[in-house]
């Protein structure tokens, strides 16, 4: 296996960590990523990705773990959209429109103030593309921990979550608490893009986060084999180190690829393999 994985790969504290935080956060957003597809929140997703963006550089200024500001900041931006919109399509979309440009605002002063602080140097860099290979190992209890987090909240609303997904009009009737179930969700939101933020970075956390699960609802109709499928992404977290650690051996100045670029370019190769099979069972 040597042509393919060069020494030292396995007995790596950073790899091992890295590969820990990358599948945690991969499992959570694939999860996550089929049922925001399914309601059409790949919009709101995209704007916590900014909230995200606001609260990792925020965290990092006041000197605390960037998963704190990811995560917490994300919560309060997903309460947020929720609060100002309505149930309506529209409103909602204008709701997060309006979060969407004010944590870029947000993010643009803490980012500015991050860049001039001699304490936070690389801080743009850490937080909008991500740096999996520098996050301690005391990391990891946190990330599991918010992962089971999300995934049981989205377990224990799987019925009325499911049924407002695919029917609305029939959960109303059958008195589903639509607004409890949206917001909620919308927590479990927060809680996936934020593992994603400390992945591949703030910036790109939507494609870890939409990409699989939109390959795998293009694959098959079927709810169950769709989050089977979104797992895909853990493949592509463990696949993205593994050459990101490789890229390091590759050129003689020793300069490795970055873990977000294979990442991201793997997911965006699984989406166009989809649509090779896209409408199979």
């Amino acid at each position: 296996m040597r042509w393919v994985i060069e020494p030292g790969f396995w007995s790596s504290s950073s790899v091992q960590v890295a590969l820990a935080v990358g599948g945690a956060s991969a499992v959570v957003s694939a999860v996550v990523g089929v049922f925001t597809v399914l309601r059409g929140q790949s919009f709101a997703g995209h704007a916590l990705t900014d909230v995200s963006t606001a609260g990792g550089s925020g965290a990092l200024l006041l000197g605390v773990s960037p998963i704190i500001g990811f995560v917490g900041l994300g919560i309060i931006g997903a309460g947020v959209m929720d609060a100002i919109g309505v149930r309506r399509l529209r409103g909602r979309d204008l709701a997060t429109g309006i979060v969407l440009g004010a944590s870029i605002g947000l993010a643009a002063l803490i980012l500015y103030l991050d860049s001039t602080s001699r304490a936070t140097t690389g801080a743009t860099q850490q937080i909008l593309f991500g740096s999996i290979f520098t996050i301690q190992a005391s990391t990891v209890p946190v990330v599991v921990a918010l992962g089971v987090a999300a995934l049981a909240l989205v377990v224990g609303l799987y019925r009325p979550l499911l049924l407002s997904t695919v029917g609305p009009e029939m959960a109303a009737a059958r008195g589903v608490p639509e607004r409890l179930v949206g917001v909620l969700f919308m927590a479990a939101m927060a809680v996936a893009v934020g593992l994603s933020s400390l992945t591949i970075g703030a910036i790109l956390s939507t494609a870890l986060l939409i990409g699989p699960a939109a390959a795998s609802v293009r694959l098959t109709r079927r709810i169950g084999w769709s989050l089977v499928l979104a797992v895909l992404g853990v493949a592509a977290c463990w696949i993205g180190v593994l050459l990101a650690y490789d890229s390091y051996y590759w050129t003689p100045g020793h300069r490795a690829v970055p873990v977000s670029f294979f990442i991201v370019a793997l997911v965006f190769c699984f989406y166009l393999a989809s649509g090779l099979g896209a409408g199979r069972d």
